[in-house]
């Protein structure tokens, strides 16, 4: 299994949600968050005086798969998020060692 995770622009979360209902995603978590990369900041004017805004905002989203499933969610991450600019974001793929549905106690591919 593998836990995918995304941190993509905020206006693009539901199109990402759309297209990975569309792959057969069952669930995910989704956060508000902060940070930058290469975008590095902006300089905003806020009555009269200028200022950097350093952390912009994002939206990290984890869904944990099946290895077999990881492409096809890569892809229709990346589609759905891509606007061809700066800070459209990253996608990171881990791996899961052990899940356990916290209410029947099934384990693995059987809680995903």
């Amino acid at each position: 299994m593998k836990k995918v995770t995304a941190v993509i622009k905020p206006f693009k979360l539901d199109d990402v949600r759309e297209a990975l209902g569309a792959v057969n995603v069952s669930g995910m978590t989704v956060t508000d968050v902060k940070g930058f990369g290469r975008q590095k900041g902006h300089t905003e004017l806020y009555r009269g005086a200028e200022y950097v805004v350093d952390f912009l905002p994002k939206i990290s989203i984890d869904v944990v798969v099946n290895d077999e499933d990881v492409q096809a969610c890569v892809e229709a991450i990346s589609k759905a998020a891509s606007t061809g600019k700066i800070g459209d974001g990253k996608i990171f793929v881990t791996d899961v060692e052990r899940v356990i549905r916290i209410r029947t106690g099934e384990e693995n591919e059987e809680a995903l």
